[in-house]
């Protein structure tokens, strides 16, 4: 493998660092909002129990609710 395509002339600490550092910023971002959708799933739960049976049927008509209640009901 030809190391000057790692180089990049010099400028490749400067290119690969940054690369990195987007990685672990998005990653970062990535699992941040991965834990709070679980924790706001989790709550949507708990507050769905206390519903009354009309209720909780009128809510589950919306498509995002019944995706919710659906992975939940895998886990």
């Amino acid at each position: 493998m030809n190391l000057e395509i790692l180089f990049m002339n010099g400028y490749g600490i400067y290119v690969w660092s940054s690369f990195i550092f987007t990685f672990v910023v998005c990653l970062y971002f990535y699992l941040k909002t991965k834990k709070t959708l679980k924790k706001l799933e989790k709550n949507f739960i708990k507050e769905t129990e206390t519903l009354s049976k009309i209720e909780l049927e009128n809510l589950k008509k919306q498509k995002v609710v019944r995706e919710i209640l659906v992975s939940h009901s895998k886990n």
